[in-house]
């Protein structure tokens, strides 16, 4: 890794981008290959990592743990990460063993951002199906990953011969790693999310509209990860982003709000409120993305608004030619 990669804190630029199952899915498409193709162009263009959503019936998409375990058969040095993974739809044991399979598949490329749960009806109606409250969700996430720590540090023991208890059947697969697969906190910048961000997790994914509310934020990490003790640099500062690219930036802001709509029921102008919204050339994007890299963020993941296929293919290129270079240059 080269110098030039990294930066004052320690955490080199990384630029990844999502795959696009939700809008797929509203295509009407539920097939894997399209994905994979679209995960191998992302590895061979240069991104750092592929990530996926996750939805059951509130933006219904293909499962990430499935996709993520196929992605990771077809490459080899992309980090494969959730965003975000919604813990409460699946038992806590369910999901400690889903995401340590998943870390094998992956050979320890997993990173797995967290969410408590988009707050909108949808959302509601989702946990519901799964017989799951919805108040309380906060905490609950956060005694899920204690629960899974704890289970992936005995069954690491046992496989070890550390434990009190026999390794083989009588635990679940441990990780690549007995800490397990870095888990990210994906939410905003109120006082709880910032201060459980700075106690328990490993990295932060916002989608903050604005890089000054983003720099605030990230300077609260900073010193709430201080008082608790844990060494600089134990939270990756992560960012969701969505992008539209086009040379034309009315035709970019008119594709966008059509994103806007088709996966949220919104206009681009009520998401952009309290989402990462960007459009234009790529330099554009590339300006506007480096506000954040400024503010501290280090880890950018892309979401391309669109939903014509070609379109995604076409913007995922030009972005890795102009956007990722320029924002790694600007650090």
């Amino acid at each position: 890794m080269s110098a030039e990669d990294r930066t004052d804190d320690g955490h080199r630029l990384r630029v990844g981008v999502l795959l696009p199952t939700r809008e797929a899915a509203i295509n009407g498409d539920h097939g894997v290959a399209p994905l994979l193709d679209f995960a191998r162009e992302a590895e061979r263009l240069g991104y750092d990592s592929v990530w996926t959503g996750d939805s059951l019936l509130a933006r219904p998409r293909l499962d990430p743990v499935v996709v993520l375990a196929a992605a990771a058969a077809v490459t080899s040095r992309v980090t494969l990460g959730t965003a975000a993974y919604t813990a409460a739809l699946r038992h806590p044991l369910l999901g400690a063993h889903q995401l340590a399979s998943l870390d094998r598949a992956a050979e320890g490329r997993l990173v797995a951002a967290l969410g408590a749960g988009f707050p909108v009806p949808e959302t509601e109606r989702e946990f519901a199906a799964v017989g799951v409250p919805y108040t309380g969700r906060f905490g609950r996430l956060d005694d899920t990953v204690r629960l899974w720590r704890e289970t992936w540090r005995g069954s690491a023991e046992a496989e070890s011969g550390k434990g009190r208890e026999p390794a083989g059947p009588h635990r679940p697969p441990s990780p690549s790693s007995p800490a397990g697969p870095p888990l990210w906190l994906a939410g905003s910048d109120t006082p709880r999310v910032l201060a459980r961000t700075a106690e328990r997790y490993d990295g932060w994914l916002p989608f903050l509209p604005d890089a000054s509310g983003y720099a605030r934020a990230w300077d609260r990490i900073g010193q709430l990860t201080a008082a608790q003790g844990r060494p600089p640099g134990a939270v990756t500062p992560g960012l969701y982003a969505t992008v539209a690219i086009d040379p034309d930036r009315a035709a970019a802001r008119k594709q966008l709000d059509a994103y806007a709509q088709a996966y949220y029921g919104r206009s681009l102008e009520q998401m952009a409120t309290f989402q990462a919204f960007g459009y234009g050339s790529a330099q554009e994007c590339a300006e506007w993305l480096g506000g954040y890299v400024l503010a501290g963020a280090r880890h950018i993941i892309l979401r391309i608004g669109s939903l014509d296929p070609a379109a995604q293919r076409a913007q995922l290129a030009e972005a890795a030619r102009v956007l990722v270079p320029a924002l790694r240059a600007g650090t």
